[in-house]
């Protein structure tokens, strides 16, 4: 097995029973390599409790996405993002008198996914890109060509980016050529799949599919976990506890299974059940 492609072996923080007496840090830190960091919210402060990415080029960084809540007070994004920065600086001279420049993008515009840009709206060297479809269509250009593979340089490391809507109008899939991850922000992950927009869903993971036939992919990577490891069944909606978490990372194999349940859901609306996933059809969708 390809190093890349082993489980992530990390014991996310999922929550506790009593919210008031949670322990665990605001923000999961978890360092996938020297470069690439994966950050968790925690469910005590929000129960998305969703996934944020920072990622390490040479000449600046990335991160995808801010959480689900404004308040630096009770979501230290902001001073997490710069200790991380900070530590990168002091461990590479190099990296220090150059600077590291802050890029932020968004997976997508709902709210658990972009409440703490204001955290960052007054950085130095920062610039955040809207996550609403004009300004993030215009941002990567696709507003002109939604099929073009955008591509944003870190300096030594890019990350390729592709229009994929369906769960919202403005979803973009992030690719990082260094480490094969796909990041599919609410589009693929184990939890519950909103979909907005039916066909462009169907179109999306198509799309992911032929990209992943194309490009090695050593994980995919979503925003939630809302499932247990029991076959089918989800976390009810709301939950601030979740003791018994599959794993954040999914397969290519999974995109598949994913695109015969599209078949398999068909013209039904509504709410459908599969082992790893359950997709929820909105009824215009």
């Amino acid at each position: 097995m390809d190093s890349r492609t082993q489980p992530l072996g990390v014991d996310w923080i999922h929550g506790s029973p009593s919210a008031k007496h949670n322990t665990d840090p605001d923000i999961q830190v978890h360092a996938y390599d020297g470069d690439t960091y994966i950050l968790r919210q925690n469910m005590a402060v929000d129960y998305e409790a969703p996934f944020l990415f920072l990622l390490f080029g040479e000449d600046r960084a990335l991160l995808l996405d801010t959480g689900a809540t404004a308040s630096a007070a009770f979501f230290p994004l902001r001073r997490v993002v710069d200790e991380l920065i900070e530590a990168r600086l002091r461990a590479d001279p190099a990296s220090a008198r150059r600077g590291c420049p802050l890029l932020v993008l968004h997976t997508h515009a709902h709210g658990d996914h972009v409440a703490g840009d204001a955290q960052f709206a007054d950085r130095p060297d920062t610039t955040v890109v809207g996550a609403d479809l004009p300004t993030a269509w215009a941002y990567f250009g696709f507003d002109a060509d939604a099929e073009r593979i955008a591509e944003v340089d870190l300096g030594g490391r890019v990350v390729q980016c592709l229009a994929t809507p369906g769960h919202h109008a403005a979803a973009v899939t992030f690719y990082d050529r260094s480490t094969g991850l796909l990041f599919t922000g609410d589009t693929v992950y184990p939890g519950r799949l909103y979909v907005e927009d039916w066909p462009a869903f169907g179109r999306t993971v198509d799309r992911l599919i032929a990209f992943a036939a194309a490009h090695p992919v050593s994980h995919v990577l979503g925003c939630h976990i809302e499932m247990t490891r029991e076959p089918g069944v989800d976390y009810p909606i709301l939950t601030s506890y979740q003791p018994d978490e599959p794993p954040l990372e999914m397969t290519v194999g999974q995109l598949h299974d994913l695109r015969r349940a599209i078949e398999e859901v068909g013209d039904r609306t509504g709410r459908h059940a599969f082992a790893d996933f359950v997709i929820c059809r909105e009824e215009n969708g």
